[in-house]
């Protein structure tokens, strides 16, 4: 039965995280079922893996083109696996899908986090003598657990994460067959093509969205979530309510939007809609001599783009309050309830190094991002703060309380956009002042050049935005060059001889002063200018201009 993800996409590591891949070059069952038991174990609870059997890797890569199976192999090896599930305690069987890939036949194991964890296997499942461990992933390889973590995995046992939770209150009937059909159409899974003569039974089973007996089945909470015609019924609350606030969050006057109601990626979708449509601004600053000019958002898309997703990825679906959308004059707050996991400290969202250990809807994080509506895990802010960056736009405040029921994200409009902050242009017919000697540049040029002028605009006073622009993009190699080596204090002779030029005035003028007025670089000897002990160094702004362009 093929599997409901598309495979090409998933070999290369395009869907779902690497470290939830293994690739093994020929059938070695020790190994393989080592494997089945780690993922099956889900120790951090993002979703188990897939194993490609008949792949080689390299450094993780799967090697195209691939170096398959002998197809007379594949018939015993589906019957030698039938006994080796029985030996895992408890049974566990994963599902088995044979793939056509480069002209050769593999074979693909799912492997989706168990409900009767925690598994455990023979160390050498083919032994005549069986000696069982427990195994669980850390990063790409699978590894026996030590003493503290078989207790963290036997403590597992009766928290299966939410969305993997079957609903008693459902049955399959409140699923849409033709939602699940559409969902295999937009991924281009090959269970797409057998959707039409499978049973809805036997597809959502293939699809692990059902569970019990065959007599008695029930839906899994994430079929609700993505399948179901109205969410709402089962997890009360499952919308998103925008407010908006035209005259900032002081004001009586506010008016809300109709919700944004039905399954999880419609909601996601339809806001973003309404986010291009109604709210999203473009401004476009007109370089003279160059072909491209700077483009500018109020908010950068993707930004957005990402808070939401994971503002419906992570909530928590059993509190009753809606995912809240605000938008004042100035700013946009996401906040969903049911905040982030305690294994991340307070101070990780400072220094950037985001990564739970836990996840409280595995699966419905890998149907998101098939969806193309979220990345991988552990990327949300990154992505979140490299697409504000790359806007020029303010970073973006986050904050949760210290019982984590809550999750808040603020994003600020760049600056260009607030009344007392001027621009350069406002549209492609407005001619700007700025020249450059330069005629052409490479695409990376033009990327550095861009966000070199966002990051004056941002920096600096209009009065004098222009005049820096202008002299900046002629001199950008040099500046940079200069910033970099003054972060140790140089005497001006050093940072001139970098650049192959004489300590004369001349160059001192056209390449030093500049970043002295600008505020980029600042001298150890500030009462005496020309002390021949003199040295300059790299101040905070010029730090952040650095950071900006490189």
């Amino acid at each position: 039965m093929p599997l409901p993800i598309n495979i090409s996409q998933l070999l290369n590591g395009s869907v779902i995280e690497t470290e939830r891949i293994e690739f093994k070059e020929g059938w070695n069952p020790d190994a393989i079922y080592r494997s089945v038991c780690a993922f099956a174990n889900d120790f951090e609870n993002v979703g188990g893996g897939y194993i490609f059997i008949g792949v080689e890797e390299d450094n993780g890569i799967a090697k195209r083109p691939v170096k398959g199976l002998n197809v007379t192999q594949l018939d015993s090896i589906q019957k030698q696996m039938i006994g080796f599930n029985s030996l895992i305690k408890p049974v566990y069987s994963p599902k088995l899908s044979i793939e056509e890939i480069d002209g050769k036949s593999i074979i693909v194991l799912w492997v989706p986090g168990g409900s009767n964890r925690p598994y455990q296997v023979p160390e050498q499942i083919t032994s005549k003598e069986k000696r069982y461990y427990y195994y669980i992933r850390r990063y790409s390889a699978s590894k026996k657990v030590n003493q503290e973590e078989q207790q963290e995995l036997i403590a597992l046992a009766n928290q299966i994460p939410f969305d993997d939770r079957a609903n008693t209150q459902a049955s399959i009937d409140d699923i849409s067959i033709s939602l699940v059909r559409d969902f295999l159409g937009f991924t281009k899974s090959r269970l797409h093509e057998f959707s039409e003569s499978l049973s809805k039974t036997d597809l959502l089973t293939s699809m692990e969205l059902v569970s019990g007996p065959p007599e008695m089945l029930f839906s899994r909470n994430v079929a609700l979530m993505l399948f179901s015609e109205k969410p709402e019924k089962f997890f009360p609350y499952t919308r998103i309510e925008v407010v908006e606030f035209p005259n900032g969050s002081d004001a009586t006057e506010f008016f809300e939007r109709p919700y944004f109601i039905g399954p999880v990626q419609d909601q996601i979708s339809h806001l973003l809609d309404f986010f291009k449509t109604n709210i999203l601004q473009e401004k476009i600053i007109k370089l003279s001599d160059r072909a491209e000019s700077v483009r500018i958002w109020n908010y950068p898309y993707v930004a957005l783009e990402e808070a939401i997703s994971n503002s419906l990825y992570h909530r928590d679906y059993q509190v009753r309050e809606p995912v809240e959308v605000r938008i004042y004059p100035d700013s946009i707050v996401i906040l969903n309830y049911g905040g982030p996991d305690r294994s991340i400290k307070t101070d990780a969202f400072k220094l950037g190094n985001i990564k739970p250990r836990r996840y409280r809807n595995r699966r419905l994080g890998d149907f998101l991002k098939e969806l193309e509506l979220t990345e991988g895990r552990a990327t949300g802010i990154p992505r979140i703060r490299k697409a504000l960056n790359d806007n020029g736009s303010p970073e973006a405040f986050f904050d949760f309380d210290e019982d984590r029921t809550y999750f808040e994200v603020d994003f600020y409009i760049h600056p260009a956009f607030k009344d007392e902050i001027g621009i350069l242009v406002t549209d492609e017919t407005t001619k700007s002042t700025t020249k450059s000697t330069t005629k052409s540049t490479t695409k990376s040029d033009d990327s550095k050049n861009q966000r070199l002028v966002l990051f004056i605009m941002k920096e600096f006073p209009k009065a004098i935005a222009d005049q820096y622009i202008s002299l900046f993009l002629e001199l950008l190699p040099q500046i940079l060059n200069i910033l970099n080596l003054a972060r140790v204090p140089k005497k001006r002779s050093e940072l001139l001889k970098s650049l192959g030029l004489k300590n004369h005035s001349d160059n001192v003028t056209r390449y030093i002063v500049p970043l002295l007025d600008a505020g980029l670089l600042s001298t150890t000897i500030m009462d005496k200018p020309t002390s021949s002990n003199q040295k300059y160094y790299v101040t905070a702004k010029g730090e952040r201009m650095l950071k900006q362009l490189t």
